[in-house]
């Protein structure tokens, strides 16, 4: 899959101005500061093309990106942020869950969490929700250059085996600053297009 092509498309603030699905898509969820954007910035080769921030709860909007090949990337905002007004997390709600249940064309959702802790309660709805609505999903373990090697291999494994029994396609532990899991992410979408 060639990724350099790819550009931002557009974002989106309310589920009522999700356009509708023409193209499979490839959604990226997971908590505020998970590392969303840095994997997608990865993923494209691009620095900056999603906006990163190391305060928490930067994307606020459904973006999408679209390039040469016959599909959308979606960056969903970031669950779990606690420093949004009420009628923010209304919002935001309404946003995934239209997103979520707009007859949408979702090919692959890679659910992010970070390798260093364990499933959130908000991230474990999240993955209920996955299985629920079964929408085929893998699981990127970001962060993973920020431990040794003995706590990499301890953390990988616990993931693992909390994760099992999910219904993830693949656990992939992943580095947007060394780029490790990328080629294996790549693969995923990949095959995810190809039906």
């Amino acid at each position: 899959m060639n990724m350099n092509l790819f550009d931002f498309e557009a974002a989106f603030g309310t589920s009522q101005q999700l356009p509708p699905s023409d193209l499979p898509e490839i959604a990226f969820a997971g908590r505020s500061n998970v590392g969303k954007s840095s994997l997608l910035n990865c993923l494209l080769r691009r620095r900056n093309l999603a906006r990163t921030s190391s305060v928490p709860g930067k994307t606020v909007t459904v973006n999408f990106y679209k390039g040469g090949e016959p599909v959308r990337l979606v960056d969903l905002p970031g669950y779990g942020y606690a420093r949004r007004s009420a009628g923010e997390y209304a919002r935001f709600a309404d946003l995934m869950e239209g997103y979520f249940n707009s007859s949408r064309s979702i090919a692959l959702v890679v659910q992010l969490l970070d390798i260093r802790h364990a499933p959130s309660k908000e991230d474990r709805e999240m993955l209920d929700f996955l299985q629920e609505k079964q929408l085929p999903f893998a699981v990127a373990l970001t962060k993973s250059d920020k431990l040794n090697k003995s706590e990499y291999a301890k953390r990988t494994a616990e993931m693992a085996v909390c994760l099992e029994g999910m219904g993830a396609r693949a656990l992939v532990p992943f580095s947007s600053l060394k780029g490790q899991g990328r080629e294996e992410l790549l693969r995923l979408m990949e095959d995810a297009i190809a039906g």
